[in-house]
């Protein structure tokens, strides 16, 4: 009998995984933020998976987190402003041999929760695949992509990545898993904050290349600084391939102001602009660009943090 799965978070990657994981016959919880969400849930038949145009509903057991029973494995797919305060309300549910996997966007959380759970081993993921929420409880699988996955601390695989491979999550197990973050932060601190600012797709941003050129030019910089020469090499040319790619999305950060949501933004541009002050590093153009996101922010009354 596999190990249960426990899946914190109903968005557009948790359900992406609970359902797959499902599907594949393995055990699943999906953890919900209090009674109120639950009794939305259970007021349907589960999950729904919109893969090729083809629905799929899966029937995932939901519970909130004062459920009984421990917790051995932990997927931790919210938002990174919510993944310390969350996971803090499942400590006591958490075995002694807890695993978490932490798939949130850019950096800061990951240690955040890892220092709250010195007994527990967590793994750091990174995903590239897309997918978002046609409605509640119902999520569209945009787009295949990879998920690396890496331990700081032990660099020894786990067994569940057979899990994922019976699920088919393509994944890879990553000796140098903070490369990896580094480069998408980088990716997302290029690409993200300009198509708020300049309220377009991906592909708006071939209208702005020496903007890009120069953020990308100042990126580079601050991941040398910190030790992350491979994170760096190339920046620019992945980053202009990334819009060209991806020309017709809107950005997660775009779809999250659009929508009236929080964003990441302290876990991404304000976590490399915090980063840069504590090595003493000049950047003037991210620097200017953190402060008009927040005016932006401000200006359309969402939070700032």
């Amino acid at each position: 009998m596999s190990t249960l799965w426990h899946v914190l978070g109903a968005g557009s990657l948790g359900t992406l995984w609970a359902t797959r994981l499902t599907r594949a016959g393995l055990p699943v919880r999906l953890i919900l933020r209090d009674r109120s969400r639950l009794a939305s849930y259970q007021a349907v038949s589960g999950l729904t998976l919109v893969e090729q145009g083809q629905a799929h509903t899966y029937p995932v057991i939901g519970e909130t987190a004062d459920s009984p029973g421990l917790i051995h494995r932990l997927l931790v797919a919210c938002k990174a402003y919510d993944a310390q305060g969350a996971v803090a309300q499942l400590a006591h549910r958490l075995a002694p041999d807890a695993e978490l996997i932490l798939l949130q966007n850019g950096l800061g959380s990951q240690d955040a929760v890892a220092a709250q759970l010195p007994q527990a081993r967590c793994v750091f993921a990174s995903s590239t695949e897309g997918a978002y929420r046609e409605s509640e409880w119902r999520v569209v699988f945009a787009g295949h992509g990879y998920t690396w996955l890496g331990d700081v601390n032990h660099p020894t695989p786990p067994l569940w990545l057979e899990d994922l491979h019976a699920a088919g999550i393509a994944h890879e197990w990553s000796t140098d898993i903070l490369t990896r973050l580094w480069r998408k932060l980088a990716l997302n601190c290029a690409i993200n904050p300009l198509t708020v600012i300049h309220h377009c797709r991906n592909g708006g941003l071939q209208d702005h290349r020496c903007e890009v050129a120069i953020l990308c030019s100042e990126l580079t910089q601050l991941l040398d600084r910190c030790g992350q020469p491979a994170a760096a090499h190339n920046l620019q040319a992945e980053v202009e391939r990334v819009i060209q790619a991806t020309a017709a999305n809107y950005s997660s950060m775009y779809q999250d102001v659009a929508n009236g949501r929080r964003t990441e933004i302290s876990y991404l541009l304000g976590y490399a602009c915090r980063v840069a002050l504590r090595h003493q590093l000049s950047l003037p153009h991210l620097q200017q660009l953190q402060v008009r996101l927040v005016q932006h922010l401000d200006a359309h009354r969402l939070p700032i943090d």
